[in-house]
């Protein structure tokens, strides 16, 4: 960075799915020959660099409009075989064993997480990209890339036959909105699952990995409140000291949820829904409480779910010093945009034969899974198919086409 100048930094902390607190070291620096702005903006040519301080490895580089005027890093032919190998320098992973290639463009290049070639979830990434020079314009790290005791590792044997019952169970009849025709076509599709290596567990696909806290409560009440909710604007910036970052302090967000900050959380929760809800009394079910930030996020659940494929949910925002709700986050108006589409009519193909149209459809990849309540991942087999049936007229159609 010989020809730039530092302009602004700042730190930060963020908390990962082992629930480990990491800070990072933000910093902008400007072209020497650009003046450092004012202002908060960054001309084209800005390097914005965020560096790891537990590991003192450079998470992110980022030259704003994709220019760059620094002087290292020059891929003239942007042979993947070097990219890779400078990646390996970079982070201390070992391509194959940590990452591998999902996807090269032009001048430009998608790295997937993996553990000894086996796809991971929740998935880190690497990306890199260059200018028409070969200079380097963008190189980002996310992801927890796991050591090797954190693992455990078994020989994969699953297979659709062994887990047949699992498959049969998966196959949903689901209302799908059709855009082009302005309606909700009753469709059999597969409900994505991680199914571990023992069949012993099911882990749903859009699993949470924070440090949840379980709550499943339904939310009841005899009356109702008679003051208005007021939404409050949420503070998300977080002060980091110096002397935090060097002590290695845990953020807030990684300490559990004590039993007394769950009846508080849910305490809060039922008296926002006595004044923004006050006549859905065991229509809601509080699911979990997280923290982020200086709140708790309580989400929740209609009781009565039916079969279409968005369902009805929210995110109450909880003042975490204070316990009381600030804010909230309701997909009603999502929702309410398919009011206006014409109305499912009711299946005629029996499930067994949606079921046997599809089954030479049905894919089971193996995926390293990391599982909360073991703090380790487990190897599990990702169940899916990108095929449904339609349950009016039989027909087989691609769902990301719908």
């Amino acid at each position: 960075m010989d020809s730039y100048d530092l302009a602004r930094y700042n730190l930060g902390r963020t908390v990962n799915v082992f629930n480990e607190t990491l800070y990072t070291l933000s910093t902008e620096w400007v072209p020497q020959h650009i003046p450092i702005p004012e202002d908060d903006l960054n001309p084209d040519g800005t390097a914005v660099i965020e560096l790891d301080l537990n590991s003192g490895k450079v998470r992110s580089v980022i030259f704003v409009g994709g220019k760059s005027f620094a002087k290292t890093v020059l891929f003239d032919h942007l042979d993947t075989n070097a990219i890779i190998q400078w990646i390996e320098k970079e982070t201390g992973l070992t391509y194959r064993q940590h990452f591998q290639l999902q996807k090269e463009g032009e001048r430009e290049f998608l790295f997937r997480e993996c553990i000894d070639g086996v796809d991971v979830s929740p998935s880190g990434m690497i990306e890199i990209s260059f200018d028409a020079e070969g200079k380097l314009t963008m190189f980002t790290v996310h992801g927890q890339f796991p050591v090797q005791q954190q693992i455990r590792k078994e020989i994969y044997n699953l297979s659709l036959e062994k887990i047949n019952d699992v498959v049969k169970a998966q196959l949903q009849l689901i209302e799908f909105p059709v855009d082009a025709k302005q309606q909700l076509i009753p469709i059999y599709g597969l409900e994505e699952v991680y199914i571990t290596n023992d069949q012993t567990k099911i882990i749903p696909f859009e699993f949470v990995v924070n440090s949840n806290t379980t709550v499943d409560k339904i939310m009841s009440w005899d009356t109702s409140l008679g003051v208005p909710f007021v939404r409050k604007e949420l503070n998300l910036v977080e002060e980091v000291t110096l002397d935090e970052a060097l002590s290695r302090e845990p953020s807030p967000e990684a300490f559990p949820i004590t039993n007394i900050e769950q009846e508080k959380c849910i305490t809060a929760v039922n008296n926002f829904l006595r004044q923004e809800y006050p006549h859905d009394t065991d229509k809601w079910i509080l699911k979990t409480l997280h923290r982020h930030k200086q709140y708790v996020h309580a989400t929740l659940k209609m009781k009565k779910q039916d079969n279409r494929i968005f369902q009805r949910k929210m995110t109450v925002i909880i003042d975490s010093k204070h316990f009381y709700a600030v804010n909230y986050i309701d997909n009603l108006p999502m929702l309410e945009m398919f009011n206006q589409f014409q109305k499912a009519e009711t299946a005629t193909i029996a499930k067994d034969v949606a079921y046997d149209k599809l089954k030479d459809r049905f894919e089971l990849k193996p995926y390293y899974v990391y599982d909360t309540s073991q703090k380790q991942y487990i190897l599990c087999g990702k169940l899916d198919c990108v095929y449904g049936v339609n349950a009016l007229t039989g027909e087989v159609l691609a769902l990301d086409e719908l």
